[in-house]
């Protein structure tokens, strides 16, 4: 039975380095990934190397000075002193050290982003808003923010200046780029490219309350041409709603820090909620649930037990059912 469980624990320790392109760090979908990946690879190979040194050696010392009956009083030689073994010992790990240091002193500068002219000046340039418990976007050259589901143009170079606004936050996609923290007291700069079109997974890496691992997000890599008509979808005047009713529980019950209008001109310290601009577009609620009419139900009538700790809960009082299926109609026509 024993050997039976070290079989499952061993096998379980391969599968957990497994993963899709989606959410992987070691399946990287992009440039910043891929170099990332190289260092892990250098580290890894470095680390395993030593680990083998150590046991071959290990296991020779074993063999060779196990007491036995006709050497119990044999004493091996002493090397303490030795110069030519202590240079080896001295030299060999500051070798290692320096295999690793200068890939990873290359990449860090290659991957920093220091030059806020450069930034300021990129076509594709997107603030990052972190707060408990939901990500904005705002598209800076384009002039209009969403929420919860980040766009970006395959095979563009794409800026990110990364802010938090009530504790840290990080800002993590593994299949594209390494974590960078969303500071309060400072903005941090980065950038991403994908290699090709998908859906990737976002994440917050930082722990900051009790919905931390809930505070995820969707990345949607677009081809050039359908990236620029998203875009343009985006920035069109928001459409006339046929559902009275629902606008008016929505604007009764959610304007108050909801926004339905991606063109949103408050600034950013009256946007206390999540942009619905194209809620009906997202394939998430919330960022963790499937977007379906049960789940948004599910949602309006209790978001705490879905993300405890959310500014959302006991803020728009109680809902009719009919209320909510009103609700829930007019969110679906939030479409761009």
């Amino acid at each position: 039975m024993k050997k039976i469980k070290y079989f499952i624990f061993t096998v379980f320790l391969f599968l957990v380095g497994c993963g899709n392109e989606a959410r992987s760090t070691l399946n990287p979908q992009g440039e910043v990934g891929k170099l990332q990946l190289q260092l892990m690879k250098i580290s890894t190979w470095i680390m395993v190397f030593v680990i083998v040194v150590v046991l071959v050696l290990f296991i020779i010392i074993l063999l060779k000075f196990i007491e036995k009956k006709d050497n119990k009083d044999f004493i091996p030689e002493q090397v303490e002193g030795n110069r030519k073994l202590e240079i080896i010992w001295t030299i060999v790990p500051i070798l290692l050290i320096l295999i690793l240091a200068i890939p990873t002193v290359y990449y860090t500068f290659k991957l920093a982003v220091t030059d806020t002219e450069v930034v300021n000046k990129s076509k594709y340039l997107v603030n990052v808003n972190a707060r408990l418990f939901w990500w904005e976007f705002e598209y800076v050259n384009e002039e209009f923010i969403t929420s919860q589901e980040l766009v970006i143009p395959v095979g563009k170079k794409v800026y990110f200046q990364l802010k938090g606004h009530d504790v840290k936050h990080s800002f993590w996609i593994p299949s594209l780029g390494g974590k960078q923290d969303t500071n309060v007291e400072r903005t941090n700069r980065m950038y991403l490219i994908a290699d090709k079109p998908g859906v990737y997974n976002g994440y917050c890496a930082e722990f900051c309350g009790a919905s931390h691992a809930l505070m995820q997000f969707t990345v949607k890599a677009l081809p050039l041409d359908e990236y620029e008509q998203w875009v343009k979808n985006m920035k069109t005047k928001e459409k006339v709603s046929t559902n009275l009713n629902g606008e008016e529980i929505f604007n009764s019950k959610c304007s108050g820090c909801h926004s339905t209008d991606p063109l949103d001109p408050r600034p950013l310290k009256a946007r206390i909620a999540p942009n619905l601009g194209n809620f009906a577009d997202r394939p998430l609620v919330t960022g963790i649930l499937k977007n379906s009419n049960q789940n948004i139900k599910e949602w309006l009538n209790d978001p705490e037990k879905y993300k405890p700790g959310n500014k959302m809960t006991n803020t728009y009082g109680e809902l009719t059912e009919e209320e909510t299926n009103k609700l829930i109609e007019y969110l679906n026509s939030l479409t761009r």
